[in-house]
């Protein structure tokens, strides 16, 4: 990562405080972080928030209490670490959820939580969601009323666990997204590969997402030389 920061400039988006044993220790996960944090020289964080076992749109109050709990503590993390963005899932499971009340329980979660949380800015990601309106429709009720909540669009999550085109996901998501995970994939896994190594229509993507103020970028992929590769398309893509 210190490699990658030299060459690039480029801060790091972390996924340190999205793992449970970090979370139950982090007083501790916070310290440690922070010092990494200097060594790697980083000029700018996201974090990205928990996610596995958790479910905004549970039915059960003591998922959500749980759920609201490893929430916030990624928030403390992001307050301490002076992160600018927190990236939290949808957490949406087309196995066990319906789609019928679901955005209405997202958002009412959400929108407890913003209500509470109005300091760092907070992005909801698209992961496993097969349908677009329930994702737009809990942005619509929740972006107007807190400034700080946008969405992040994940592409590759969109190409390859969604039936509808990665191009048509850009389109509709794009004026509310201000963080952008990049990578590629086939179609058929998450694979997070490089820009290119791949069939997603990279280039008509991102040229749907281009530079704002507000707007960030975040390259998934899985080695160095991937990451490198992808951070200059995406840099001479997006900056025109």
């Amino acid at each position: 990562m210190r490699e990658i920061i030299e060459q690039t400039g480029a801060g790091i988006e972390s996924i340190e405080f999205s793992i449970s044993d970090n979370l139950d220790n982090l007083e501790e996960s916070i310290r440690n972080y922070r010092k990494r944090l200097k060594d790697m020289n980083c000029p700018g964080l996201t974090l990205h928030g928990p996610f596995m076992n958790l479910d905004p749109a549970a039915f059960d109050s003591e998922v959500r209490k749980i759920t609201g709990m490893r929430f916030h503590q990624t928030y403390i993390a992001g307050q301490e670490l002076g992160a600018k963005k927190i990236v939290y899932h949808t957490c949406m499971n087309p196995y066990v959820h319906y789609l019928q009340g679901w955005a209405e329980r997202v958002t009412e979660f959400f929108g407890e939580f913003l209500e509470e949380h109005k300091g760092l800015e907070i992005v909801m990601e698209n992961v496993f969601d097969p349908q677009i309106e329930p994702v737009l429709d809990v942005y619509k009720i929740l972006g107007e009323k807190y400034p700080n909540f946008h969405l992040c669009f994940d592409m590759g999550h969109a190409h390859c666990y969604s039936k509808i085109p990665v191009l048509e996901w850009t389109e509709k998501l794009a004026p509310y997204v201000t963080h952008v995970h990049v990578h590629d994939n086939c179609g058929d896994r998450d694979s997070h590969a490089s820009l290119g190594a791949g069939n997603i229509p990279y280039k008509k993507v991102l040229g749907l997402l281009p530079e704002t103020e507000e707007r960030t970028w975040t390259v998934e992929c899985c080695t160095k030389e991937d990451v490198s590769r992808t951070f200059h398309v995406l840099k001479n893509i997006v900056s025109g």
